[in-house]
């Protein structure tokens, strides 16, 4: 829950600093909140994972462009930068690299067959394509307005992610291979090894 809530960090302030404020104060103190969040892993002496790094290129770059040229859609974009290129790394990586980042990620722990994990792989590269997408449809059909962007870029997003996560744990156990059962028949190897 703790570390759930760290990765957030940039986040939650960015929808404080919305509601106090506007688009801009939020992007920047976004962009803090990023830079604080790896400097903290840094000090702490934890290795910055990769997640970590994309993150704060992405909030640094969207949201320094928003800031330079007073321009929103910059800020709007990011959510489905950020999606898209979960999804992007996830296709390339298993159809041009035939490398499944899912098994990788979760194979010590889940054991299915390879079918499967092609499934699994691709399931979460389309649910960030399709969020991504999502994102753009809410920012910028003109049908919503900025403070229900905001709302749905931080309690949306995050829903849609936790109700696909519910459907691929339900999901993951209908697939996972189960261990063979161990014979434990005592009795049997007793009555082989007598002479």
């Amino acid at each position: 829950m703790k570390k759930f809530l760290f990765d957030l960090f940039p986040l939650i302030l960015f929808f404080v600093a919305y509601r106090f404020a506007d688009i801009y104060v939020a992007t920047a103190v976004a962009i803090a909140a990023a830079v604080l969040q790896i400097l903290w892993i840094k000090l702490t002496g934890k290795p910055i994972e990769t997640m970590h790094w994309v993150n704060f290129a992405v909030i640094v770059f969207f949201g320094g462009a928003t800031l330079w040229l007073q321009n929103d859609a910059f800020i709007k974009w990011k959510p489905t930068v950020l999606y898209w290129l979960f999804g992007g790394v996830l296709i390339v990586s298993k159809y041009l690299m035939n490398k499944n980042l899912m098994q990788k990620l979760l194979g010590e722990k889940v054991a299915m067959p390879s079918a499967a994990w092609n499934k699994l792989n691709l399931s979460w590269a389309l649910f960030f394509i399709v969020a991504g997408g999502l994102n753009l449809f809410v920012a910028f059909s003109g049908l919503f307005t900025q403070d229900q962007w905001v709302n749905f870029k931080v309690f949306g997003l995050m829903a849609l992610l936790i109700v696909f996560v519910i459907a691929q744990s339900v999901w993951l156990g209908k697939h996972m291979q189960q261990d063979e059962p161990k014979d434990v028949s005592v009795g049997s190897d007793a009555k082989e090894n007598k002479p």
